[in-house]
């Protein structure tokens, strides 16, 4: 079978040559519809806090644009390992990856004196991860977020307690879209994160994680959602296969972002597969592209 060949002209519109026709149309996005955040720059994974301690610029570049290439549209940053040098690091860490790519950046960190110092130092405006209904964690983080634009995740972490059911999330993620645009922040700046946590502990957790996301997208109309995509497979063989399969389920009850491994090649295909199946991408045109560009892996 012989697939269209998509052609990319250097205004960015494009044309699709099949069976001897050639077929013009709009310009289009390269990135797909799902805003996805590389997680690899994390101090909790040993190569990048030895990068970091040793100030290896090159290892951290590196790691930067091979996710920037795969289709990253924001890079995470996080040092929170090193405690009390974490602030020093964070932002060696931001104007490390800021010089090497074009993208904004997740500063992703529950310190607000590392996040009050990390956001001085970034171009542009950040995601900050994260804030959420803890006293203290609420009210110091405040003045962070509202600082200078940026895009903030809202945990659903209650004051008092973990949240296990939609209902819980739910209501958590409510309160935290009411305080946050009380205080100004647009709608369409919020992440609410639905809180992933591993089936491996409690197989209910998937579906009220869906459930969550479905709810708080239906209940508040231009609102986003975010999860960490990993902690659904945390102590469980194949990850990967996990991992891949909650992606498309999260997509189709509404998430709007998600942070994950984009160098992960099977990961990325089945989000652009998912994107196209959903009605996302005109004329398959991503999904196509990617497998002429050798993307999209089986």
């Amino acid at each position: 079978m012989k697939f269209p060949q998509v052609l990319t002209s250097t205004n960015g519109s494009f044309t699709i040559a099949q069976h001897g026709y050639v077929y013009n149309f709009r310009e289009f996005e390269e990135t797909v519809n799902m805003i996805v955040i590389g997680e690899k720059i994390n101090t909790s994974r040993k190569s990048i806090a030895e990068a970091v301690a040793e100030r290896d610029a090159g290892f951290i570049i590196k790691t930067a644009r091979d996710q920037a290439e795969a289709g990253a549209n924001y890079i995470d940053v996080n040092a929170g390992t090193f405690l009390e040098k974490e602030a020093d690091c964070l932002c060696w860490l931001v104007e490390t990856v800021q010089n090497s790519v074009e993208l904004p950046l997740c500063l992703d960190s529950p310190s607000p004196a590392a996040l009050s110092q990390a956001v001085k130092r970034h171009r542009g405006e950040p995601m900050i991860n994260s804030i959420s209904l803890e006293a203290d964690r609420f009210r110091s983080l405040l003045p962070v977020v509202t600082s200078q634009p940026c895009h903030v995740v809202a945990l659903c972490m209650s004051a008092t307690s973990m949240p296990t059911t939609v209902e819980e999330r739910a209501r958590v993620g409510a309160e935290l879209i009411g305080k946050l645009t009380d205080e100004g922040i647009p709608l369409e700046r919020i992440y609410v994160d639905p809180l992933i946590q591993p089936v491996s502990v409690d197989t209910g957790m998937g579906a009220a994680a869906l459930g969550a996301i479905s709810r708080i997208m239906n209940d508040f109309p231009g609102v986003n959602t975010i999860c960490g995509l990993s902690n659904i497979s945390f102590g469980l063989p194949e990850r990967q296969l996990i991992n891949r399969n909650f992606l498309a389920l999260c997509m189709a009850y509404g998430l709007s972002a998600v942070i994950l491994d984009p160098t992960d090649n099977k990961l990325m295909a089945t989000l652009l597969a998912i994107e196209m199946l959903l009605g996302r991408d005109e004329y398959c045109a991503n999904f196509i592209d990617a497998y002429q560009n050798s993307r999209i892996v089986g």
